[in-house]
């Protein structure tokens, strides 16, 4: 009896294990550095939460500002200490996002710190990844000119893209009534923001599901419930189709 009492003990023990095993995820820490196209909606928790719907969690976190340029990041302007962040987070992966006129107004400027922080970025471990915007509403024409600003940001640098404006691009092709703009027509709404941040979940881990809730939202530190999005069923499973096909 308590011979079998104890294998009965090795078993059970064997398969929480094996069942521990199987729900431990792969981590990436992801930094976010921007301004307010990162910022608003707060795309970085986000894509926090719905990497909880794949196989690899992603811990964001942000330097970003109002309005900031990627020199402003680097000089530590507007008190943003983006590189102290980035030497002492023990990073993954640093996302980098100018100002959403750099590529069009100061193409060499965005090249020049794109150039640097990447440098920087790889010195303490992390890799460089940028994040190419859309264009504002009024001006579509600009699309390309982003995309290929940021490419060759990425290539100088071997760096890794997500090209966000893509997606973007590719939504209101086959919904041209989608509002993925706030009234200002520069913003993301809250679905333009889901949009980016289901982008930025593929191309990090790898994979989208298809059932991701409609609903995100977090316990802060005094275990209070906090809504971050609400979204239309027929608006997620939209946007993870343009992001998968």
């Amino acid at each position: 009896m308590k011979r079998l009492k104890k294998r009965l003990f090795l078993f059970f023990v064997c398969i929480n294990f094996v069942g521990f095993a199987q729900q431990k995820k792969d981590t990436l820490r992801v930094h976010f550095v921007g301004n307010s196209y990162t910022y608003k909606s707060n795309i970085p928790h986000l894509v926090s939460l719905i990497s909880d719907h794949t196989n690899t969690k992603l811990i964001t976190s942000k330097s970003v500002a109002g309005g900031a340029w990627l020199f402003q990041h680097y000089k530590g302007e507007r008190n943003l200490q983006t590189l102290d962040k980035i030497k002492s987070g023990g990073y993954d992966i640093v996302v980098l996002q100018d100002h959403s006129m750099g590529a069009i107004a100061r193409p060499d400027s965005l090249l020049l710190y794109a150039g640097k922080f990447s440098k920087y970025i790889k010195e303490y471990g992390a890799e460089p990844y940028f994040y190419a915007t859309w264009t504002k509403e009024k001006v579509p024409q600009y699309h390309d000119t982003i995309r290929k600003v940021y490419t060759q940001a990425a290539k100088e640098n071997d760096a890794g893209i997500v090209y966000v404006g893509d997606v973007w691009e590719k939504a209101k092709t086959l919904r041209p009534n989608i509002e993925l703009y706030e009234d200002d027509g520069s913003h993301q709404s809250d679905l333009g923001a889901f949009l980016t941040a289901c982008k930025f979940v593929k191309e990090l881990t790898g994979e989208l599901p298809n059932d991701l809730p409609e609903y995100y939202d977090w316990k802060d530190e005094n275990g209070e419930w906090i809504s971050l999005i609400e979204l239309d069923g027929f608006d997620v499973v939209f946007c993870v189709k343009v992001v998968n096909e």
